[in-house]
C-alpha cells in the first residue's frame, strides 16, 4: 500500500503539534475532542487521516468517465443508428484511462 500517513497528508495538522489522537492543543491543556490546535476541527474523524487520492488518480478516473460518456452518447445520438467511430473513440479513451490507472498504481489509493 502507498505510504499515505506522512505529515502533510492530513492538512498539516501534524506540523502544528497535534498528537496522534488530535485531542491536545499545542499551547495549553487539552482541547475538546475532535479539535486540533487553534480551535480548528480535526482533519479526520476515524482512525485514518482523510485522504482523497492523488491528482493523477483523479485524472485517470476522469479520462475513463469521459470515455464512457462519449461512447454512451455515440450509441444514443446517431440519426440512423449508433455513431460507431465515436463509440470506438470512447472505448479507446476508457481503455487509455484504465492503462493510466494501472501504470500509476491508482488501486493503492485507499485504506
Amino acid at each position: 500500500m502507498a505510504n499515505q500517513v506522512e505529515p502533510g497528508t492530513i492538512g498539516g495538522a501534524a506540523a502544528e503539534g497535534a498528537t496522534d489522537q488530535g485531542a491536545v492543543a499545542t499551547h495549553g491543556g487539552p482541547a475538546s475532542a475532535g479539535t486540533v490546535a487553534h480551535g480548528r476541527p480535526a482533519a479526520h474523524a476515524g482512525p485514518h487521516p482523510s485522504f482523497h487520492g492523488r491528482t493523477v488518480s483523479w485524472i485517470a478516473v476522469a479520462i475513463m468517465m469521459v470515455g464512457f460518456l462519449v461512447g454512451g452518447l455515440a450509441l444514443i445520438f446517431g440519426h440512423h443508428g449508433p455513431i460507431w467511430w465515436l463509440f470506438w473513440v470512447g472505448t479507446g479513451l476508457a481503455a487509455l484511462g484504465l492503462l493510466v490507472s494501472v501504470a500509476t498504481n491508482t488501486f493503492e489509493d485507499w485504506y
